[in-house]
């Protein structure tokens, strides 16, 4: 894994000061884009099920694929390109989060 970091937003708090590596976030954020796009919409306590199948064995080795995923889909949320609603929170893309994942 290389050293490169990403400044992690988080809608709830406003907070920016947490970094995790590109190497792990980005096959998460492209593992949640794609498990949502699949699904149109998907209930949030089934995202981790599907980072964890959409990437490597290897990302998790010593990592906590529930960690990262909730820390990415709470970047992607404050970033305007994933939105939830409802209680169980139900994740959908935005037209924005679309167009990241057509990027």
């Amino acid at each position: 894994m290389t050293d490169e970091r990403i400044m992690m937003m988080n809608p709830n708090t406003g907070r920016d000061d947490m970094t995790i590596a590109v190497a792990i976030y980005e096959p998460t954020r492209d593992a949640i884009l794609s498990a949502i796009d699949d699904a149109g919409e998907l209930p949030n306590k089934q995202l981790i099920d599907e980072v964890e199948q959409r990437t490597p064995a290897e990302l998790w080795g010593n990592n906590s694929c529930a960690w990262f995923t909730t820390s990415v889909k709470l970047h992607l949320e404050a970033n305007g390109w994933l939105q939830k609603a409802g209680s169980p929170q139900i994740l959908s893309l935005t037209d924005e989060g679309r167009a990241l994942l057509d990027s």
